[in-house]
């Protein structure tokens, strides 16, 4: 009993160190360090031949910097000179003369300073010239829709096998989660992340491909809430299971370099197998008999976005497709001295971009699975959405395959963001999709204190009962 009351005591001690050692630190509120970088065109749209400065306005400790050396690159994005340039803040600013492009595509300027501590801040800024007049360098091969055609029906010979295991962590009683292996083709499977809200229905379908790599996926209840059957896939059938150690030390000797592999033929190409398992999966979701019968969206960014883009193009179940900085887009960029696409095939300076076979027997292979060529294939309405900053996959890349897009489209443009997105694009994003579904279509209002209420997607008041939100009545 002594013991006991001890460790309370030491436990309530420590809290109460924390307690002051807060208040007496204080919770900071705002970084150190403040930047803000600014171009003189604030949409950072510029016309060919005008001329574009950046101002930077940075502070310390909220003293504004003065003195300190400014170092920065400018040059066409992902073709910065080697050599620096510099000027000094004074009273808080620096300016940077960026100079102008005569050709449409983005000018970059990569910038950092150090601060009294020795540490570096450093940021990328993009400005567009005449984006929308940026071309694909990628060309359409005249069989393209033959071959794919013929591999989706191939794919489509074969039954999906199902296997299933529960998620009892991500089940209760509005949802319920499973891990879900599927055969997509011949020789291919996927796994993915099923979660359906209980009921029957009926409910869309919403498919999330994965970013690049071979991380665990994990489930979610976002779309479910939603009122939206969801699944999000692994393309590379690893046991998403499996301890982290062995998960990681597996998926490093299976799938490391996994998007040059094969690339000698068209027909041999990793990738092959991919996007068609993707356009299989939704086929998997539209199978199910709680679907609507009326909406399949595809949604997923970088790998994911191309992956989403490719499964709308192939699958003609697909309703709405909503594609988030897309990779895999405009791939033979690089060998036009020009910004391509992740993975920065022919760039020379990424390591996943290597592509270990001739350049021309790469490009024979690329142009069947370059985005550009999918997104001239789409029918259906299109939301995409990416930044400036983003060097991972190129907003030169990404306008290449917009432009080509003569389907139904809206774009959301951040020009400060990178490789990922602000909450109000994908706010904006789901507002888009609700505007396209085609009824009848039934929303969650999901609010854990009184459980569930049921709406209709145009915000009208259906009937509902709170008790038993598995139930769906008109």
């Amino acid at each position: 009993m002594k013991n006991i009351f001890t460790i309370l005591l030491l436990a309530a001690s420590l809290s109460l160190h924390a307690q002051k050692f807060q208040q007496e630190f204080g919770n900071p509120r705002k970084a150190f360090v403040e930047t803000i970088a600014t171009p003189n065109h604030s949409d950072s749209y510029y016309h060919t031949g005008q001329s574009a400065t950046l101002r930077i306005v940075a502070s310390e400790g909220g003293v504004p910097l003065d003195g300190t050396i400014l170092r920065y690159k400018v040059g066409p994005e992902m073709w910065l000179p080697e050599q620096w340039d510099s000027t000094r803040f004074v009273g808080g600013e620096a300016l940077v003369h960026m100079g102008t492009m005569k050709e449409p595509g983005f000018l970059a300027c990569q910038y950092e300073f150090s601060t009294s501590d020795g540490k570096t801040t450093k940021d990328l800024v993009k400005l567009a010239y005449d984006p929308e007049q940026i071309k694909t360098l990628t060309p359409l091969p005249q069989d393209f829709k033959q071959f794919w055609q013929k591999a989706l029906r191939e794919a489509r010979k074969v039954p999906f096998e199902p296997e299933y295991r529960d998620i009892p962590d991500a089940t209760d009683e509005h949802f319920v989660t499973r891990l879900v292996r599927l055969r997509v083709g011949k020789e291919k499977w996927m796994q993915g992340y099923l979660t359906m809200p209980r009921g029957a229905g009926p409910f869309p379908v919403v498919l999330c491909p994965p970013g690049a790599g071979s991380q665990k996926i994990y489930p979610s209840d976002y779309f479910p809430k939603l009122g939206c059957i969801y699944m999000k896939i692994e393309i590379h059938d690893n046991d998403q299971l499996m301890a982290d150690d062995a998960y990681n030390e597996m998926r490093q000797k299976k799938c490391d370099g996994y998007m040059r592999r094969g690339m000698a033929s068209r027909d041999t190409y990793y990738y092959k197998d991919v996007y068609v398992g993707c356009a299989r999966a939704l086929d998997f979701l539209c199978s199910l008999p709680e679907w609507d019968g009326k909406n399949a969206i595809v949604t997923g960014g970088s790998q994911g976005g191309a992956l989403t883009i490719i499964t709308a193009a192939l699958n003609e179940k697909a309703t709405v497709c909503a594609p988030f900085y897309p990779a895999l887009c405009d791939l033979t960029g690089f060998l036009h001295h020009r910004a391509g696409g992740w993975p920065k095939f022919f760039s020379s300076f990424y390591k996943d971009g290597q592509t270990d076979i001739p350049q021309v027997q790469a490009v024979a292979t690329l142009q069947y699975y370059d985005v550009v060529n999918f997104a001239r294939q789409l029918t259906i309405p299109t939301f995409m959405s990416w930044g400036y900053s983003d060097d991972t996959c190129s907003p030169t890349s990404v306008w290449a395959a917009w432009n080509e897009v003569t389907a139904p489209k809206e774009k959301d443009i951040t020009p400060s963001s990178g490789h990922w997105r602000f909450p109000a694009s994908w706010e904006k994003c789901w507002q888009w999709i609700k505007n396209q579904m085609r009824e009848p279509f039934y929303a969650y209002r999901y609010d854990p204190k009184k459980r569930f209420t049921i709406h209709i997607a145009d915000g009208r008041a259906a009937g509902f009962s709170a008790d038993s939100p598995s139930r769906l009545r008109q």
